[in-house]
């Protein structure tokens, strides 16, 4: 096969290279592609090195599938043209994700939905792939009628920017120590200018934004996890409440999620229907402390589940902590699951 990823200088490209060698595809042609200033460059995968090829060369090399992660405006404008080349593309952007025609997967939960004819299919928003894997099997049992989540988001899914204003922070701050007798800065408003991926600082802070807000004060990160929870769970009926907080970490997401129920449950029934879904890790033991944290989760494909509680407050309502690696499973390694199935069905 010829597999095509798009984007593959980005940080999500070097993951999905990285995991296609992992799950057995480097004697495979792989096509490692970009935009014009990374094109000649050359990237290591496997036992040797890929050249970097443009967009454009790599449509005309017609792919069996092209793998993206190059941004919502460079998937609309050639995604549709890797198709008309009988490739099928998957595309991580948020590109086709509310498209009514482009299925939007988690091969988990709804391979099922991709037609033999689809050529552009959509990977989901990472938050949301987390959330609705743990929750899925969760849903046939007992029907998910609402969702409260918070997400607590790595600075990788902003991107190798957001990384380099965390470091260039955190080096500003022990500079400042060291220069000052080790008294510890109060804030980093004296922190010389530096190309910011946020709009204020990340180091030793969070702040409750994660994409661009829309007219009625909630971001398009939290719209995502809305629209996207309801296609991918088949349910337009869910109501979904979402906030949003960017934090300083670089494993993984986290996540809050109060979910209540239209049918009762049992909470040792819960537990065994998580333990037991597909990609999913029951990782809870209150009295030695153990539940997920994002540092656990870097560099793993599975997803998290942990704090597993009643919520006292009203009836058939549950409480859950949920992480994943948001590199991953959250982006390279469903889209790649994605692919996988596509080629068991073939």
């Amino acid at each position: 096969m010829k597999i095509a990823v798009v984007g593959a200088t980005g940080l999500v490209g070097g993951v999905m290279l990285k995991v296609l060698e992992e799950r057995g595809f480097a004697d495979n042609e792989i096509i490692a592609s970009a935009s014009p200033k990374s094109v000649g460059k050359q990237i290591r995968f496997a036992d040797r090195y890929l050249t970097v090829v443009s967009v454009d060369d790599a449509i005309a090399m017609k792919p069996d599938f092209a793998i993206f992660s190059a941004g919502a405006s460079a998937s609309r404008q050639y995604a549709p043209l890797f198709a008309a080349a009988g490739t099928t593309v998957i595309d991580n952007s948020s590109a086709w994700r509310k498209d009514a025609d482009k299925p939007l997967v988690v091969p988990e939960i709804n391979i099922d939905v991709v037609k033999p004819d689809d050529r552009i299919i959509a990977n989901p928003n990472c938050s949301t792939i987390q959330m609705v894997l743990a929750l899925s099997c969760l849903h046939k049992r007992y029907r998910i009628r609402r969702l409260v989540v918070s997400t607590y988001q790595s600075i990788t899914g902003t991107g190798i920017k957001a990384v380099r204003q965390l470091q260039e922070e955190e080096a500003w701050h022990a500079d400042e120590v060291r220069k000052n007798a080790h008294e510890v800065p109060s804030q980093l408003d004296a922190m010389p200018p530096h190309s910011q991926a946020y709009p204020y600082q990340i180091f030793r802070n969070l702040f409750p934004h994660g994409g661009d807000f829309n007219d009625d004060g909630y971001t398009t990160e939290e719209q995502k996890l809305v629209d996207e929870t309801r296609k991918i769970l088949r349910d337009p009926d869910i109501a979904v409440s979402a906030t949003v907080a960017r934090v300083p970490v670089v494993g993984g997401h986290s996540e809050s999620v109060n979910v209540e129920f239209y049918e009762d449950f049992d909470i040792e029934e819960v537990r065994n229907i998580i333990a037991s879904t597909e990609g999913v890790i029951l990782y809870d033991n209150p009295s030695t402390n153990t539940y997920p944290m994002p540092i656990m989760s870097e560099g793993r494909d599975e997803v998290f589940v942990g704090r597993v509680r009643r919520d006292y407050s009203q009836p058939r309502t549950l409480n859950l902590w949920v992480v994943a690696d948001n590199l991953r499973k959250g982006a390279a390694t469903n889209a790649i699951q994605i692919m996988e199935k596509l080629i068991e069905k073939k």
